[in-house]
């Protein structure tokens, strides 16, 4: 026999202090149950939960058992103990409950789906519930921004280190590690590498200590979606410190990227776990390419300790990826947009959102004519994603121009550079193959390009 199901969810204490505890909620809708006739019922609990989704333990077990045809009602105390998405709730009752002949019933709202006006009104509480979830958003967000705005600290569990967070004062407080964040800046200005600043200071790999050295919250700033704010919090060190660490990596960056004579160093990737590789000397005969996985010097990087990548010669993988890099140029086909000018990109633009828009209008004419045409409303939706993407397009029209101009660059690359790769000194033919390749994936033997175009 078929039960109904109660459904019960709390996600915060706040909630239940206002009358939606478990106990509360279970005795209204039993009592519903006993009103209505209904003797055989369950209850589904979900204590502790956000309805902002239904990635929920005992809303999962609800849809398996009404897709089990066990299920002859869904009741709840109040829509939102449902969903509080509107897409969520609509799915629930339309794709879920319906197609089983399941009636919804929510207690708060009087509603029972199985009259024509409780579907009604489904709807419209539906997207009530949704529009106040956004509402709540959308104030946390404005909440936030005038409380970084003040210089206090935006909390959870992001705290820098070096700091601890005062949950009373609001502010980041410097902690045991705060010295250890100044010689992480003293070391590297003196020269030392990340790697070896992490091993004399115990951190776990060079990525953290590059980290620590970026983060602008040690001198006293706070940086919040894109935009910077005086912190109340006492700095680490000083901006004059910062400074001249930033202007040491951007050197230092540049003298790696120059003084290497290795044409794939940085984009070499295993194509059996997935790490990347090296450079590895091999006696007097030359080097030897070894996944990261194989290697104990940088523990983070490795992704599987048993990995079997074979140790492949340099010399033969950069022979393979410059002959696949002219066979790539001779039967590559410049597309429509790297035959235009960077600027004629915003008139290509346009013509497709005059077309889409015309599209449009002839389908809701069209539509207008018909009834329940489920399809045309499906293509108008489609087309209105793509004049929605044409629309963001052009809002970016600097950005589109640079993209392209990229484009072209590596087009025109390719038109030469099998006849120009002879003259070219090692440095050019990095320069050459970083423009025109994302990876070199290297799986055993076989070598694989991926080329940016």
């Amino acid at each position: 026999m078929k039960f109904a199901a109660i459904y019960i969810r709390v996600s915060t204490d706040s909630q239940a202090e206002e009358g939606y505890s478990i106990e509360a909620q279970k005795e209204q809708l039993s009592a519903y149950c006993v009103s209505k006739g209904i003797k055989k019922y369950e209850f589904y609990i979900d204590g502790g939960w956000s309805g902002s989704n239904i990635e929920r333990p005992q809303m999962q077990r609800l849809i398996e058992d009404v897709n089990a045809d066990k299920v002859s009602h869904v009741i709840v105390y109040k829509l939102d103990r449902l969903s509080r998405s509107q897409k969520d709730t609509l799915y629930l009752i339309e794709d879920v409950f319906n197609p089983h002949g399941v009636d919804f019933v929510s207690l708060n709202e009087s509603m029972d789906t199985s009259t024509p006006m409780g579907r009604l009104m489904l709807g419209i509480l539906s997207a009530f519930a949704q529009l106040e979830r956004e509402n709540i958003r959308l104030r946390t967000r404005m909440g936030m921004k005038e409380r970084v705005r003040s210089g206090l600290w935006m909390g959870g569990g992001r705290v820098p280190f070096g700091y601890d967070y005062d949950k009373e004062q609001g502010v980041l407080v410097p902690n045991k590690d705060a010295e250890k964040v100044r010689q992480i800046y003293k070391l590297y200005i003196e020269g030392k590498a990340p790697q070896e600043i992490a091993n004399l200071l115990g951190l776990k790999y060079d990525r953290l200590v590059y980290q620590i050295l970026t983060r602008k919250s040690n001198y006293g700033i706070i940086e919040y979606n894109g935009e910077e704010y005086q912190g109340q919090h006492e700095p680490i060190i000083s901006r004059e410190m910062y400074d001249i660490a930033m202007r040491c990596m951007v050197e230092r960056s540049f003298v790696r990227a120059n003084t290497s004579e290795h044409l794939l160093t940085g984009l070499l990737h295993c194509g059996k776990c997935g790490a990347k590789m090296r450079y590895q000397k091999w006696g007097d005969k030359g080097f030897k390419l070894v996944c990261y996985s194989q290697q104990k010097s940088k523990p983070y990087l490795v992704k599987d300790p048993d990995c079997g990548q074979e140790r492949v010669w340099a010399e033969e993988v950069e022979a393979e990826a410059i002959r696949a890099i002219f066979e790539f140029a001779n039967n590559y086909k410049p597309s429509e947009t790297e035959s235009l000018a960077p600027g004629d990109t915003i008139s290509l633009l346009q013509e497709q959102q005059k077309a889409l828009n015309k599209k449009i209008k002839k389908l809701y004419n069209i539509y207008a004519a018909e009834e329940d045409n489920d399809i045309l409303l499906e293509t108008i939706e489609d087309l209105k994603k793509k004049l929605g993407q044409v629309n963001k397009q052009l809002e970016s029209s600097t950005n589109n121009d640079a993209v392209l101009a990229g484009r072209k660059e590596k087009a025109e690359l390719l038109l030469t550079v099998e006849e120009l790769w002879d003259g070219m000194d090692v440095k050019q033919k990095k320069h050459i193959v970083r423009k025109l390749v994302n990876k070199v994936v290297i799986t055993d033997s076989h070598v694989h390009i991926d080329f940016s175009l």
